[in-house]
């Protein structure tokens, strides 16, 4: 994230949660006390899986990230040399009860037949390889076919004819390029053919939004005819997810296919988050303690809670953020394959992908 983006990001945040407060009261979608989503698309059990705490497991990990064929360097931490293990013993613990142990074997035989997509960014990737890996470490034997062409990836577990596939997309929205320039077009989704005839649909995104300077994308914004050569970044976001919830409307059948919203994954790139000023994620080893994250709710958390709040068809919630707040110690940091400095917005595999993946288990079995 830009340091000019950085400056600006009270102002910008202040700025759209006035638009949406006066187009729809969006105070009210923000609990004060832990920041879960308050609309009625979280998932409908008596326990919240997403309130609770990082407890020790001497059982864990779930795989051994050596024995998985499906890590890019990038999340392999063991390999890069990170020389502390701890961050691999810690499951999450929700607070009324206990999140079912992934199996592999079941999954396979609930999904013999299906395709699954992951549809989003470097986070959707990071959560894709985690569910390979799971899956792989229940069914070590069985064959196995991977396929890697531009936006789109694929795993098929031969034995069950079961295809867990990723689309890389980061806006969601299209990025195409044209005689200005390249355009991210807020609202259109031409892309979204190759979402069709999924059996389930799990969405993520946020962090390219962020992107400012070098590291972004495009040249200009577009909606409708109007072309703009920047757009408060919030308000941008909302535009875009709010064409995503359309194209779910008119193109989802949910007899047929779940559809789920990976939460916003945080970064730990100022420690005064977490009040370390003086420190990134470099050197963490242990997760925080309890529930609270001084940071509080990010912004755009609020945005992901009002668009899914007015969707008209059922998309469950993977509430993910603040559990993944506590989760300082769980980066690459320097221990990463492909990426040079710090990486502090992507997660270590195994880590605490395997954990979103368990929630997106327990949440098929209710």
């Amino acid at each position: 994230m830009g340091s000019r983006f950085q400056a600006l990001f009270p102002f910008l945040c202040l700025s759209l949660l006035l638009l949406l407060f006066l187009q729809g009261g969006i105070a009210e979608e923000l609990q004060s006390n832990n920041g879960s989503s308050s609309g009625a698309r979280m998932l409908a059990t008596s326990c919240n899986f997403f309130q609770g705490s990082w407890v020790f497991d001497a059982t864990y990990p779930l795989y051994n990230s050596f024995s998985c064929p499906f890590i890019d360097p990038e999340f392999n931490c063991q390999k890069y040399g990170r020389p502390d293990k701890m961050y691999l013993k810690y499951r999450w613990k929700p607070s009324g009860c206990d999140l079912p142990r992934f199996n592999g074997l079941e999954f396979l035989m609930k999904w013999r037949g299906k395709k699954i997509m992951f549809v989003g960014d470097s986070l959707s990737l990071n959560q894709w390889e985690s569910l390979n890996c799971l899956i792989h470490a229940s069914v070590p034997k069985t064959r196995t076919t991977m396929v890697r062409r531009g936006a789109l990836s694929s795993v098929t577990f031969e034995d069950y004819k079961v295809t867990v596939l990723l689309y890389r997309t980061p806006y969601l929205v299209d990025l195409v390029r044209e005689k200005a320039g390249l355009v991210l077009k807020i609202d259109s989704i031409r892309s979204g053919y190759a979402w069709r005839g999924m059996d389930m649909l799990i969405f993520n995104s946020w962090h390219w939004w962020t992107h400012t300077g070098r590291s972004q994308p495009w040249d200009y914004i577009q909606e409708g005819p109007k072309l703009y050569k920047d757009m408060d970044r919030l308000l941008a976001y909302y535009k875009g997810l709010t064409t995503w919830a359309r194209w779910v409307n008119l193109n989802v059948d949910p007899t047929k296919t779940k559809v789920f919203f990976q939460g916003i994954s945080p970064t730990h790139y100022l420690g005064r988050d977490w009040n370390q000023p003086s420190k990134s994620c470099y050197g963490e080893m242990k997760p925080m303690s309890g529930w609270m994250y001084p940071a509080g709710v990010p912004a755009e958390v609020i945005v992901v809670n009002k668009v899914l709040s007015r969707i008209k068809k059922p998309v469950y919630l993977l509430d993910i953020t603040r559990l993944s707040q506590l989760r300082k110690d769980a980066h690459p940091s320097t221990y990463s394959g492909q990426h040079s400095g710090i990486d502090c917005s992507h997660w270590c595999l195994p880590g605490l992908p395997d954990t979103w993946n368990q929630l997106l288990y327990a949440a098929l079995h209710l």
